[in-house]
């Protein structure tokens, strides 16, 4: 077999178009609904925008909680039976779910379609373990900006399409998000090929690091990745104010439907895009991993702050691509984590980030949608400040970016874990551009 470095890098560049494709039709099916789904649950329970932002806080709390106890599991499925089966799993596990979804003619029953969304949507922490067996350690940050790209252009399509399909009738995005993932799944069982070859996996599947606290404990064992998943963990945490609040928040505020919120979300997808694919890898290797962490984290601050304090809906929009540039932070900090492990223990690593984030998740929707019902409400402690769950985000990510200059400032020979822990397979580099080789790139969650 040609083993030149032509043929490697041409085999790269196959496996990185594939998995693009697979999360970008995931991210699709995703997108089409966000737009909808808030409407819908206001038209099952009546008609009420606080009842329904508490509901939809229970909705995501409920999604991420599976994401929480499942994410670990499947990555360590991913470890011990490799990536392409639980990618496939997944796919096609949603396409069954985004059906039930369609039917559902009462709460109870999207309730249940939603809990079995998280347990299934396993393919966004597996395609970041993809990208980690497929790509050399100096060259995955421009890999998860490509992968990011993806995430991008799914949001730039889905929500814009399921604004316009939400407009002829709100069950119709399910029933397209339901094609695409069994599209997705089509796709992956005929072209996506396998990432981890057999002598790589591991040797059994073990419960231990199955559980979600299990996989935590394993970021505990390096003390680098564990500074670095605590500011993962609050900048998903700021992120729920989004997830739970931008529908409901932009309808009571400035009267936007469902097409104006998929259009807006569009430019979110448009310019996350931009950001991913084409700023990072420019900037990579002039600022380095820590300047564009610490860059990243400061302008995401200033769209919060723009989204929780605009009075009117240009200003709001305005907010939008400092929001986006938040993006830069994800690609650098992504490598620099899966540096630090094994390649046996990169779905261990991938699912106890998953994880992190699906405990922001159980908390932050309720804490986000309960503050916007409270400050919408005649009960608000402050009045004429319906943005305050975007500027507790705002706050949330301040604390972050402290954590993260004082994390990225310590330098260290090697990432060595506690006592019985597998030690990483090279030396821990440190988090300056003179500390890995960068080319100029290309993929992230």
């Amino acid at each position: 077999m040609d083993q030149s470095p032509a043929a490697v890098a041409t085999r790269q560049r196959a496996a990185l178009t594939f998995i693009f494709v697979t999360v970008m039709l995931d991210m699709l099916a995703f997108g089409i609904i966000i737009p909808v789904l808030p409407h819908l649950i206001m038209q099952l329970i009546g008609g009420s925008i606080p009842q329904a932002a508490v509901w939809s806080g229970m909705f995501g709390a409920l999604f991420m909680l599976m994401q929480f106890v499942f994410s670990p599991v499947q990555g360590a499925l991913s470890d011990r039976f490799g990536r392409r089966t639980v990618i496939l799993i997944s796919s096609f596990g949603l396409g069954v779910d985004f059906i039930v979804m369609a039917l559902a003619p009462a709460l109870w029953l999207l309730f249940i379609g939603r809990a079995v969304s998280g347990v299934c949507a396993a393919s966004f922490s597996t395609a970041n373990a993809y990208i980690a067996d497929i790509m050399p350690k100096e060259k995955r940050a421009a890999a998860f900006g490509t992968l990011g790209a993806a995430f991008g252009i799914g949001f730039i399509v889905g929500p814009a399409l399921g604004g316009f399909l939400g407009h002829l009738h709100i069950r119709l995005p399910f029933w397209v998000a339901a094609g695409l993932s069994l599209i997705n799944f089509a796709y992956g069982y005929f072209v996506l090929p396998e990432s981890l070859p057999r002598e790589k996996r591991s040797a059994r599947f073990d419960w231990r690091h199955a559980n979600p606290f299990g996989a935590v404990v394993l970021l505990r064992r390096y003390p680098q990745v564990f500074g670095l998943a605590a500011v993962f963990f609050l900048s998903n945490l700021a992120q729920f104010s989004l997830n739970s609040t931008y529908v409901l928040y932009t309808d009571y505020r400035y009267g936007w439907g469902p097409q104006m919120v998929g259009y807006t979300l569009a430019l979110v997808g448009l310019c996350s895009g931009l950001v991913q694919a084409v700023l990072v890898r420019r900037l990579m290797p002039r600022l380095g991993e820590r300047r564009l962490i610490l860059a990243g984290l400061t302008l995401c601050i200033v769209g919060y702050v723009f989204f929780g304090l605009a009075p009117v809906a240009w200003l709001f929009v305005l907010g939008i691509p400092f929001l986006c540039l938040g993006g830069l932070a994800g690609p650098p900090a992504q490598a620099l984590l899966t540096q630090q492990v094994d390649p046996h223990e990169q779905g261990r690593l991938q699912g106890a980030l998953s994880s992190l984030a699906s405990l922001a998740g159980i908390f932050g929707p309720a804490l986000f949608a309960n503050l916007f019902a409270l400050f919408v409400s005649n009960h608000a402690p402050v009045r004429h400040l319906p943005g305050a769950a975007f500027v507790l985000a705002a706050l949330l990510l301040l604390v972050a970016a402290v954590m993260a200059a004082r994390v990225t400032r310590q330098r260290h020979g090697v990432a060595t874990p506690a006592t019985g822990a597998i030690a990483p397979g090279m030396p821990f580099n440190e988090f300056s551009s003179e500390a890995l080789p960068h080319d100029p790139p290309e993929i992230s969650r």
